[in-house]
Parts: C-alpha cells; sequence; structure tokens
C-alpha cells in the first residue's frame, strides 16, 4: 500500500468522515472506494468510447433490417 497526504476542506472531511462511520469503515477505506468508484466510471467512459468509435452504421442498419417488423407482444408495450 502507498501512503499519500490528502488535504480537505472541513466540511468535505466532516462528511466524509460521517458517512465512513455510518458504513462502520475507516475514513481510509471510505476514501480509497471513493477513488477506485471514480477510476471506474473514468474508465467504463474510455472503454464506451473506444467501442463506439469502431461501430458501423451500415452493418447496425443490417441487422436492424432482420428484425421483423410486427407489433410488440401486449407484455412489452409501455402501461397506460
Amino acid at each position: 500500500m502507498n501512503t499519500i497526504t490528502l488535504t480537505l476542506p472541513p466540511s468535505l472531511h466532516e462528511r466524509a468522515k460521517a458517512l465512513a462511520e455510518r458504513d462502520h469503515i475507516s475514513l481510509d477505506q471510505f476514501v480509497a472506494l471513493a477513488v477506485a468508484e471514480k477510476l471506474s466510471a473514468l474508465m467504463t467512459e474510455d472503454y464506451l468510447k473506444a467501442r463506439a468509435g469502431r461501430g458501423d452504421r451500415a452493418r447496425f442498419e443490417q441487422a436492424l433490417a432482420k428484425v421483423p417488423d410486427v407489433e410488440p407482444a401486449p407484455e412489452d408495450r409501455p402501461g397506460p
């Protein structure tokens, strides 16, 4: 494990500390989880952008053309 020094505004520190206590975890663990969550979100965004860049409109339209043009089943229709 690596150690970092983190400076937080007092209000943010107190809120983070209170939430950590509520979840019965240390403030260090709370901050580590918050960083992991943010990294996951950013990495997912990068992954989705890369996937979108590989998209091909013509192939999409070919796949869509194979879908039958029928009314949806009653259970698939939106409610009132």
